[in-house]
């Protein structure tokens, strides 16, 4: 008896569920400034693909080219060499004398 109740319990409790997630996307937007707020979204979102700046000024892309410029000078980095990208390292093993070897000359 305490089980049937119990289950009964999770049915209605999922079925309330299901019923709030259905309605919450059915619901459209009636609120003016919510609507301008997703419209804006969805407009930066077409705008910023591919990951460019979203409406640069000239002297926006001018002060990232001479940013880019200097991480260049000062990074090492040159024509061809992408400053985005992570750098890859290449460490080399040192060669050690054996201690064995010392401590037999002594």
């Amino acid at each position: 008896m305490l089980t049937s109740s119990l289950f009964g319990g999770l049915r209605a409790a999922r079925t309330s569920v299901m019923v709030t997630r259905n309605l919450a996307a059915a619901q459209k937007v009636n609120d003016p400034i919510q609507q301008l707020f997703l419209d804006k979204i969805r407009e930066y979102k077409q705008k910023s693909a591919g990951g460019k700046l979203v409406d640069p000024s000239p002297a926006i892309e001018k002060e990232l080219k001479t940013e880019m410029e200097k991480l260049e000078r000062q990074f090492g980095g040159g024509k061809g060499v992408d400053m985005t990208s992570f750098p890859s390292f290449n460490f080399q093993e040192p060669t050690l004398d054996p201690i064995d070897e010392q401590a037999q000359k002594k």
